[in-house]
């Protein structure tokens, strides 16, 4: 037989029931909040590091600037005349040695000229013996004839006239075939033959590119850096990876508007070294007995350099001024650190004072 219970009485059943419920889950709420409020275990996490002795050492400040390739001997070589053009031995690029022919002008008429100028000048000596004869003297002694009566006697007979012509002539018919100066490469040959270049008009460049250098700009300030005889290596930006050295053989003493002061440096001979190059000239100067740290051992701390030395399983936080610097590293330029001090140059990017450390050795 079934119990049958009032609303009310159910009602006040339900109430009871989710009172209960509610009671146990805020127990359990209390308790997991307890458990965070408990104190949990601290753990004192140690940094791996790299570190190197601080010791004296030589170093080389490097000092970076762009530069210009230049032949040390140069020159255009021209026709003094515009006859035919006859032959070209040579084209662009190719190497040449002292005295070798280059290009060829038709003679036939420079040897006409310089026949003409011979009779010319046979002719004047002639006029010239008649002047003197007639006062009083001969040309075989001309060591006693006064020099105003002698200079007479040539303007007559129009001496000199034809001793020059002559002489313009016999140039005229040497330089009718181009010889290189010197030893060297062929640039700036455009002409064709069969054409006629213009005199006076250069007709192609000879360069020596066994003696090249290089000019560039250092700032005033780098001056004490910059000495005759350094080491310079240079890197045209045309060609990766190569690279040739040489040694600064002038200083010019002119400050520029722009602060700036010109230098040159030999170069080794190569063949892949262009007049005019542009390229990336490496200032090395060696400076003995300085205290240099890894580059990677400076950090910025408040917008001051800083560095970090490893003492007792610490970081110790260090201000310091540098100087030079190069490629490696840089150079202390006060007493802030000791020989003999561990210094951190890996993992310091995120180190504290104080932060605790564990060196570890490269692989």
């Amino acid at each position: 037989m079934k119990t049958r219970y009032p609303m009310k009485k159910k009602i006040l059943l339900l109430g009871i029931s989710l009172s209960v419920l509610a009671c146990g889950n805020a127990g359990k709420e209390k308790l997991a909040t307890d458990k965070e409020k408990q104190p949990s275990e601290v753990v004192d996490k140690s940094t791996p590091v790299k570190v190197v002795r601080l010791e004296y050492s030589d170093f080389t400040h490097d000092m970076i600037a762009n530069g210009t390739v230049s032949s040390r001997n140069k020159v255009d070589l021209r026709f003094l005349t515009s006859e035919r053009i006859v032959a070209i031995y040579v084209k662009n690029g190719d190497k040449v040695n002292k005295g070798q022919k280059i290009a060829e002008l038709d003679r036939t008429k420079l040897e006409n000229s310089l026949l003409q100028a011979n009779d010319n000048f046979e002719r004047a000596k002639l006029e010239l013996q008649d002047v003197l004869i007639g006062q009083g003297y001969i040309l075989r002694d001309s060591a006693s004839i006064p020099a105003d009566v002698m200079a007479l006697a040539k303007i007559r007979s129009n001496y000199d006239q034809s001793l020059i012509n002559r002489r313009i002539a016999e140039l005229n018919l040497k330089n009718a075939v181009l010889t290189a100066p010197f030893q060297g490469v062929v640039a700036n040959l455009f002409s064709k033959t069969h054409n006629y270049p213009n005199a006076g008009e250069a007709f192609c460049t000879i360069i020596d590119n066994r003696h090249l250098d290089v000019d560039f700009n250092v700032l005033e300030v780098e001056l004490p850096f910059v000495q005759r005889g350094d080491i310079v290596s240079i890197s045209p930006y045309a060609i990766n990876n190569w690279g040739a050295d040489g040694r600064i053989v002038e200083i010019n003493p002119v400050v520029d508007k722009n602060g700036m002061v010109r230098v040159k440096a030999s170069l080794q001979a190569s063949d892949r070294l262009y007049e005019g190059m542009n390229v990336r000239v490496l200032i090395q100067q060696k400076m003995n007995r300085q205290l240099v740290i890894p580059k990677g051992a400076l950090v910025l701390r408040n917008n001051r350099k800083v560095v970090f030395t490893l003492r007792n399983g610490q970081a110790n936080w260090v201000y310091v001024e540098t100087g030079a610097e190069n490629s490696y590293g840089y150079v202390i330029a006060d007493n802030s650190l000791q020989v003999g001090d561990s210094i951190i140059y890996d993992g310091n990017i995120n180190l504290a004072h104080e932060s605790r450390v564990t060196a570890v050795v490269n692989e």
